[in-house]
């Protein structure tokens, strides 16, 4: 018993210091920054006049902040184009992951082509799609030209500019989705679909008594990942309309980027970093509980 508790002891010891390196790191990398920007957040912080000048002003840069009406419109589009763009990559995926898995033959290429989009940088896509759907010269106009229908200058009309980058995000992350469920899908037991028919379940509700509360907690993972990801939507707002027109496509991370990086007001941005984080906790947790129950 004693030999036996030892080398339990010795093992414990061994997985703790193997981890240990990989926690500093993560530490220096995570809270270091993190505890910075919160404290920045209260103060006055400019790049070029460095942070021993930096003065402590309190909740002054939250308030400032969230009285600009820019920041509010730049919230209200993050908060819009999360919730929006995660229901319909959940819901794709899942569809395709359906589909995908019910065939006979032809799985393992449906998987690559489906998976092409996401591997695929964010720039890259933007740049593609900008080309596509250019007013004077991109193919979606000239073919709706050639049928006769209206065309429209899809990035810069603020009908169509906000729906335009929702419907890029979606295609190239309903991937992701589809790849995460579709690996939990093949875990699933066969025994529950034969036992699902037996009792006289459909093809629908098989899946839904059987494939969908199975895939709870990979729908959770899911949702998280996905709503982390998209509030930090930049790229593709950045390329295709800069915010414009008219703030219509503006989201938080833009309005960080043109007032706290390009105009150095460090405290400034780490106060509106703040509030997207608080942000991104409060719609990741929604989503979490949604998807579990």
């Amino acid at each position: 018993m004693a030999s036996t508790q030892r080398k339990k002891t010795a093992a414990h010891g061994f997985a703790l210091k193997m981890i240990t390196p990989t926690v500093v790191i993560l530490a220096v990398l995570t809270l270091y920054p993190l505890i910075f920007t919160l404290i920045y957040s209260f103060t006055n912080y400019n790049y070029l006049q460095g942070a021993d000048r930096a003065k402590f002003i309190a909740l002054d840069n939250y308030v400032k902040i969230l009285k600009n009406n820019y920041f509010r419109r730049a919230m209200w589009n993050t908060i819009r184009f999360t919730v929006l763009a995660v229901f319909f990559e959940m819901l794709f995926g899942l569809l395709l992951a359906i589909f995908i898995k019910s065939l006979r033959w032809g799985q393992k290429i449906m998987r690559t082509l489906v998976l092409l989009p996401y591997l695929l940088p964010a720039v890259t896509v933007a740049l593609s799609f900008r080309m596509m759907l250019s007013q004077n010269y991109g193919i979606v106009n000239q073919v709706l030209t050639a049928m006769h229908l209206p065309v429209y200058n899809w990035f810069m009309d603020k009908h169509t500019a906000f729906n335009s980058i929702l419907l890029i995000d979606i295609w190239q992350n309903v991937p992701f989705v589809f790849l995460l469920l579709y690996a939990s899908m093949l875990s699933i037991p066969k025994d529950q679909y034969e036992a699902a028919m037996v009792d006289g379940a459909g093809w629908i509700r098989q899946h839904f008594y059987v494939t969908i509360p199975n895939l709870g907690p990979s729908l959770a993972l899911c949702a998280m990942l996905r709503v982390i990801d998209t509030f930090r939507l930049f790229e593709k707002v950045n390329i295709l309309t800069g915010g414009g027109p008219a703030g219509t496509t503006s989201t938080i991370t833009q309005f960080l980027y043109n007032n706290g990086i390009k105009s150095l007001k460090f405290g400034y941005g780490s106060a509106g970093a703040i509030i997207m984080t608080i942000l991104v906790l409060i719609f990741s947790s929604i989503y979490v509980k949604k998807a579990v129950s």
